[in-house]
């Protein structure tokens, strides 16, 4: 079995500062080179089968949300074109070309700003049950898939392993201070308004996303990535059927194929047949062709 890691980057002239699931990070000088590779993970595990350019599609989307975002807020990308790297990175032009960003260095806020326009996932597991996502009540006879009256603000923890845990607005301003956690409430509803009105005008729907934030000095900005198939739900308008799950843009066809396995969900996990790692793939480039009207 493939080695899951085996899909990293190695610049020795650099400093190696974190890797997780699909990013790696590099010190360089005052800023930061972030790197997505082509690895995909599912129910927390990295899988030994790649997705191929998987990274250079989530840079590329990410890239293109920043800089229709930046009147709204700023973020922390300098360039996502290697052609504008520094000299004494044009060595590297092979490797980091399409799938990395140089990016301003920021202290990150330790939260997942989550909004939800629709009602799915573990929103939808919850409602069943009570009525309510994370804590905010909603209206009765709401069905799976089904738009929601206003898009809602449901943040997260940040954790380093394992899944995010869902918290309350107030829960986020006892971490942040109320200030904080309102403007990061506000921000990420706005952006998402901005961004799903024009997605749909593209034939996809965002479900639902997640932002994040740090501090550059005393200001306030968008950082990691920006409203791409691994951070959002995305599914094609012209299906769109509520009372049912959807089909959509993203890693769907592997978690689907996961679960015919016997497989208890813990490293290592199997490699992934071809059929699957190319429909993944057509998913993902087709989401980037819808959004930015360009071809990879």
């Amino acid at each position: 079995m493939a080695n899951p890691l085996e899909n990293t980057f190695c610049l020795p002239d650099l400093d190696f500062v974190k890797r997780g699931k699909v990013r790696e990070i590099y010190d360089y000088k005052d800023k930061f080179l972030m790197i997505a590779s082509d690895r995909i993970s599912c129910f927390d595990v990295i899988l030994p089968t790649p997705i191929p350019r998987k990274g250079e599609i989530l840079t590329q989307i990410s890239a293109f949300w920043f800089g229709f975002t930046q009147d709204i807020i700023p973020n922390h990308l300098i360039t996502a074109d290697v052609k504008d790297f520094p000299e004494d990175l044009k060595k590297y032009n092979d490797l980091l070309s399409k799938r990395t960003m140089l990016v301003k260095k920021v202290r990150p806020i330790p939260v997942e700003c989550v909004v939800r326009g629709y009602l799915s996932g573990s929103g939808w597991t919850e409602y069943k049950e009570n009525k309510t996502v994370c804590g905010i009540k909603l209206p009765a006879g709401l069905r799976e898939s089904e738009k929601l009256p206003e898009p809602i603000f449901t943040p997260a923890t940040k954790e380093e392993t394992g899944h995010d845990i869902n918290v309350t607005q107030e829960f986020i301003e006892g971490q942040v201070g109320k200030e904080v956690a309102t403007r990061l409430k506000e921000l990420s509803i706005k952006i998402y308004k901005r961004a799903s009105e024009y997605a749909a005008k593209k034939g996809i729907i965002v479900a639902d996303t997640k932002f994040e934030f740090g501090w550059l000095k005393n200001e306030i900005i968008l950082i990691d990535e920006a409203l791409t198939p691994d951070s959002s739900r995305f599914w094609p308008k012209d299906e769109y059927e509520p009372g049912r799950s959807q089909p959509s843009f993203d890693k769907q066809y592997v978690r689907d194929y996961l679960l015919t396995l016997d497989w208890d969900k813990t490293y290592p996990g199997p490699e992934l047949p071809d059929e699957i790692v190319q429909r993944t793939y057509a998913k993902y480039s087709q989401a980037y062709e819808l959004l930015t009207g360009k071809t990879l």
